[in-house]
């Protein structure tokens, strides 16, 4: 069964806020998006090491024959302060991307 053209997700991670930070959690967020056919998995990782707490993955949604898809991790606000490097994996069929942030240097990846 023929899909049409495998086109790789355009994958962006957020930050959590300096709001929320105070608040006592700190949430990233990852979006995937415009990628064909389904079938992209995500992965966190929190200093190299993978974590599976605290995430919070929604189902692939189709529009207009192309999928989307988001995940949240969220951490607790003492994590997220000992933690330096925060990622995103995302794995498309036979292709692997990684989105990753730095907080020392306060950029994405």
């Amino acid at each position: 069964m023929k899909t049409g053209p495998m086109v790789k997700p355009s994958v962006s991670l957020l930050p959590p806020s300096s709001l929320q930070r105070s608040e006592g959690t700190a949430s990233l967020l990852c979006l995937l998006s415009a990628y064909s056919p389904q079938g992209a998995l995500l992965s966190w990782t929190v200093d190299g090491a993978e974590v599976n707490e605290g995430v919070l993955t929604s189902t692939e949604e189709q529009k207009n024959g192309v999928y989307s898809r988001s995940s949240t991790l969220t951490l607790s606000k003492e994590r997220w302060e000992e933690a330096e490097v925060f990622g995103c994996t995302v794995s498309h069929h036979d292709t692997t991307q990684v989105a990753s942030f730095r907080k020392s240097r306060c950029e994405v990846h």
